[in-house]
């Protein structure tokens, strides 16, 4: 049998693939996802607009030269078919045991850089406005958050492994497909694109937990949902909270598990009590 006949099979279900992505969605890969609620549309977290009306979801020249997920349709069928498996309770506990080391570390190591050895911000230190951005007064509590989350990402890329590596993504950022009914991971190529250019308003309306434990591959088949939080005064360190959206009808935690699922409800991060 010829090497054109064996061939074959593999480039139609090339072709299916990309012609599921270029039908199926705009902006991302297939997702296993959940119905949205109509306020996510004007929550701090509502839709953002299409990408194929943008220029930056086009990749330049040679064979990446296509829409990026339909580029990344055609890699996995040239790459083969990978094994698809979620993590069992032991993988996952060593995933939250090295999420809660990480967010112990951070928090140690940016609080030594900015009061000292052994030294944590008093609540006036915390309440003080060190800048304005956007019109709005961004006090130290905000900031330190900012260095605490950029110190634990690269703790937890450091300390996760290649084989925990396939089923946690880091800041992955997922927008509701209304034509699909279904949530969809933005390729994060796509999104560093759009915060380079200023496209601020392509992001509205995404969810962007920090952590996701997933399907190995497959940040769509979502498992289990976590966000840091890195408390700032001694009243929230005893009561870390989910933030609300706009309309104060729902919190991140309820928006990650309405559109996002998974096997258990969407669990916060601190320094002090670890997972919650």
């Amino acid at each position: 049998m010829s090497r054109a006949v064996l061939c074959l099979p593999v480039w139609m279900s090339l072709l299916f693939l990309v012609g599921c992505a270029t039908r199926g969605s705009r902006l991302g890969a297939s997702v296993t996802g959940r119905q949205v609620p109509a306020h996510y549309a004007q929550s701090m977290d509502s839709a953002t607009s299409g990408c194929l009306r943008n220029p930056a979801c086009y990749a330049q020249t040679g064979d990446e030269a296509v829409i990026p997920w339909v580029s990344r349709a055609a890699n996995a069928v040239r790459s083969g078919v990978a094994v698809m498996r979620l993590l069992d309770a032991a993988e996952v506990a060593r995933v939250e045991q090295v999420l809660v080391t990480c967010s112990n570390e951070a928090n140690l190591k940016v609080n030594e850089e900015e009061f000292g050895k052994g030294n944590s911000p008093t609540e006036e230190q915390c309440n003080e406005v060190v800048r304005r951005e956007k019109g709005e007064d961004v006090n130290r509590a905000m900031e330190l958050g900012t260095k605490k989350h950029a110190a634990a990402f690269e703790c937890v890329k450091r300390e996760l492994g290649e084989s925990l590596s396939k089923n946690v993504t880091l800041q992955p950022r997922y927008k509701y497909d209304p034509a699909l009914g279904r949530w969809l991971m933005l390729d994060p190529k796509l999104v560093a694109k759009w915060l380079e250019d200023k496209l601020f308003d392509l992001l509205l309306g995404t969810l962007a937990p920090d952590i996701v434990v997933h399907e190995s591959g497959n940040p769509n088949k979502v498992q289990r949902v976590y966000d840091y939080k890195f408390p700032c005064l001694p009243s929230r360190k005893a009561r870390p909270r989910w933030r609300y959206s706009q309309d104060n009808q729902s919190d991140q935690g309820t928006r990650y598990m309405d559109a996002l699922g998974g096997e258990a409800k969407p669990r916060l991060i601190t320094p002090q009590l670890g997972v919650q």
